[in-house]
């Protein structure tokens, strides 16, 4: 009985741990899509290492693409198994696995038209639309905190607090010795997915989970601690009246479709409605976000009991007077040649794809405009450059030097910092815990994080690397 680590193994993308018990169920972890890592990206997602048909279950613990986001592809390729996630993973997946494949056929295209001009014969694209839609049979959900058995192992959810629907998997892994009950006794696996934020505003804060054996746990902002929500509240409105009232140009905020961009909205409404921010125009360009943030009001009751009673003074949190969201293509070609001032909020959050990425080609060389980060961008992506101070950036084949006001809040992302996530698997017994693997972090951010859990009392502390095997006891 082993895991193997295939994905964010001292990285933060492409999420994937494969467990064979002994009966030779094959289990996955996530199946996530490599992101931004230029022409690496293809190759590292085409080569899975292992076989989709030897798959038996794919427990998911979200909905980012980054753990998500290969599933139609292993389904192409054979997997006929079962994916098990919760109710609004499995809602959030029917909307991005199709957005990931259109841009997928988007790309390809692109790619193409070049290999034809060099005489090349056209790839095909990792998976289309279709693909994506013919992989939601696959899906079946559990409710959290119900624990599902399916053959020779378990798994109950728990609320993790990332975004809508993640989970922490909890797995039990049967074996044929018996306990003094004559029950079969379990090897207890803990899988965290991506940690999410205490005192959030949308979601429940982080539960605590059962008792593990092995525990694998997200490590991406190991490296740090974010500052109060309400300290970034009144960062980003010194950055909305700085940028939209002093400069009269464009704040662009690149966010992830999911999450982010929900977190952003209700900063903006709650300012709106407190009287705090000033009449500008906000545009969330981006028709995915639109659709995540529907199904965000279908899933209420994974919101905190905070959010609950603010809404019985506003009953829709995602929507003020000032706030449009922007549907076709041409509506979001408009806002480059409007002049006014006003905030755009724009997938993707990496400003790798997508509409955002349009804007920032026509406004970053404009010193009225400024591009604000608000979460984490994988090293050689274009938001990683912009966010370093890069002075020059190429988008689209062209450079541009950057001449835009650069600006970041880390603290609306939805990973936990160094201290919440040592808070979060504190409900833990370390002297029970036979091994930590810490994943989903840079190299050199996993390695202090391990030393401050070390400093914290946690002991059996292991940094996998890809392909990495761990014998499971």
């Amino acid at each position: 009985m082993n895991i193997q680590f295939l994905g964010a193994a001292k990285e933060v993308t492409g999420s994937k741990h494969l467990i064979t018990t002994d009966n030779g169920t094959k289990i996955l972890l996530d199946c996530g899509m490599y992101q931004g890592k230029g022409l690496e990206t293809d190759t590292d997602n085409r080569d899975l290492g292992f076989d989709p048909r030897e798959i038996d279950y794919l427990i998911l613990s979200h909905a980012h693409i980054d753990h998500c986001g290969l599933i139609p592809y292993i389904i192409k390729l054979g997997f006929n198994g079962t994916v098990v996630c919760t109710p609004a993973t499995r809602d959030l997946c029917n909307i991005l696995l199709i957005d990931a494949g259109k841009i997928q056929e988007q790309d390809t295209a692109t790619f193409n038209k070049k290999r034809e001009l060099q005489g090349l014969e056209p790839v095909e694209p990792i998976y289309t639309a279709e693909d994506a839609r013919n992989s939601m049979q696959y899906f079946i959900s559990v409710p959290y905190n119900k624990e599902m058995r399916f053959g020779d192992f378990s798994v109950m959810f728990t609320d993790n607090g990332h975004i809508l629907g993640s989970a922490t998997c909890n797995i039990k892994l049967f074996t044929d010795a018996k306990d003094e009950n004559g029950e079969r006794k379990a090897i207890r696996i803990a899988y965290t997915g991506d940690i999410g934020r205490y005192n959030g505003r949308i979601l429940k804060e982080p539960q605590p989970f059962p008792q593990a054996d092995y525990l694998i746990m997200e490590s991406t902002y190991g490296d740090r601690t974010h500052e109060p929500l309400k300290q970034s509240d009144l960062e980003l409105l010194s950055i909305v009246k700085k940028t939209c009232l002093k400069k009269r140009g464009k704040l662009i905020i690149p966010s992830f479709a999911v999450g982010r961009a929900q977190d952003i909205i209700f900063a903006l409404n709650y300012l709106w409605e407190t009287g705090q921010l000033p009449p500008v125009e906000v545009y969330v360009d981006s028709p995915l976000s639109l659709n995540a943030t529907n199904i965000f009001k279908l899933h209420q009751e994974d919101f905190n009991s905070e959010l609950q009673e603010f809404m019985k003074i506003d009953p829709d949190p995602f929507g003020f007077d000032k706030l449009h969201f922007v549907q076709s293509v041409e509506e979001s070609k408009q806002l480059n040649y409007s002049l006014l001032p006003c905030i755009i909020i724009s997938s993707s959050g990496m400003m790798e794809a997508g509409r955002v990425k349009h804007h920032i080609a026509n406004n970053i060389e404009k010193p009225s405009t400024t591009i604000l980060g608000v979460g984490y961008c994988t090293p050689s992506t274009l938001g990683h450059k912009i966010l370093r101070g890069d002075r020059e950036v190429s988008i689209f084949g062209i450079k541009h030097p950057v001449r835009a006001d650069v600006m970041k809040i880390e603290s609306y992302s939805a990973h936990g910092d160094c201290d919440e996530m040592t808070r979060f698997i504190s409900c833990q017994d370390k002297n029970q815990l036979k091994r930590i693997c810490i994943v989903h972090g840079e190299e050199q951010t996993q390695m202090k994080f391990a030393k401050h859990l070390r400093e914290n009392g946690f002991k059996n502390l292991f940094i996998p690397s890809k392909r990495d095997k761990l014998d499971l006891q």
